[in-house]
């Protein structure tokens, strides 16, 4: 069945019947016609017994569809956004990220900088496409950037040209078929008793005090570093609110704390999230750490 395509965003016509095109205006049977309707779904309508007909019904609903305002707003937005270079858009996109936190704010900063800036700084937003990205990922890969990098990359472009994408820039998704780095974390390894205990003998009170509470309270280590006796909310129970950022090096929210919307509830690990609403969770203090309030 052949099919012969108008202008762009047009749609087309053909005939489903087994004569060539080349005998379309003699054949009897009726042309059919296929196009994107107003929600961008694809339709199709069939009896008309001429092209002029068949391209007279394409010409009304592309007129239509153009002329409403969801379009019209759209064309707006490609007018605007389109001609944009990728640095001036990224930086707009960045300022509305207002959930991110200091240090995922300078990883954002830095993988913009180093990656993604070298190699779209000046692209325009329009011409963004699947062959786009692969390059950006293959140079990568040339490049010997490690996977991880790669990764997160791949993820915050991804997330600036979705956002361009609901914006109406693309007619297709951008990233429709693109394989996104492949980045496998090897598993964490937990050290044994004896390892441990190595560990804990290895520095002095204060490293000692940090590991107990690694290993014995649940804590990561900018938790345990921020540690405080006012935070002890019973004999055993110390309720974590805060952890040193490692890059600021000053004390900051815990990134595991939670706002919690239920009763208070348990995990496998002993740790509970109180229902009062705030941004904490707590932990069961060992019998190490209790005796080193009291020294």
């Amino acid at each position: 069945m052949a099919t012969i395509n108008l202008v762009r965003g047009m749609g087309s016509f053909f005939k489903e019947c087994e004569h060539p095109e080349s005998r379309w205006p003699k054949c009897p049977h009726d042309y059919k016609i296929r196009y994107r309707n107003a929600a961008g779904r694809q339709a199709e309508e069939s009896g008309f017994s001429t092209q002029e007909k068949a391209k007279a019904r394409l010409a009304e609903v592309y007129q239509a569809r153009k002329n409403s305002p969801q379009n019209q707003h759209k064309a707006e937005r490609i007018q605007k956004y389109g001609p944009m270079r990728f640095e001036q858009y990224a930086t707009e996109w960045k300022a509305s990220q207002r959930d991110l936190s200091p240090s995922s704010r300078r990883h954002l900063d830095s993988l913009l900088v180093h990656h993604l800036y070298p190699a779209f700084q000046s692209r325009r937003m329009g011409t963004f496409d699947h062959k786009v990205v692969e390059v950006f990922i293959q140079s990568m890969e040339r490049n010997g950037v490690g996977l991880a990098t790669q990764s997160n990359a791949f993820d915050k472009l991804k997330s600036i040209l979705l956002d361009a994408h609901r914006l109406g820039l693309y007619d297709d998704n951008p990233l429709d078929g693109v394989k996104p780095p492949q980045y496998d974390p090897k598993r964490a390894v937990i050290p044994s008793p004896a390892q441990l205990h190595g560990i804990r003998t290895a520095g002095d009170d204060v490293f000692r005090l940090v590991a107990d509470l690694m290993s014995g309270c649940g804590m990561r280590n900018g938790e345990a570093l921020a540690v405080n006796i006012n935070n002890i909310v019973a004999d055993d129970v110390y309720r974590i609110t805060e952890q040193v950022n490692q890059t600021t090096k000053a004390y900051a929210p815990s990134s595991t704390a939670r706002s919690a919307t239920t009763a208070t509830s348990r995990s496998r690990h002993g740790l509970s999230i109180p229902s009062s609403g705030t941004r904490t969770r707590t932990a069961p203090l060992t019998a190490t750490c209790s005796a080193a309030r009291e020294t």
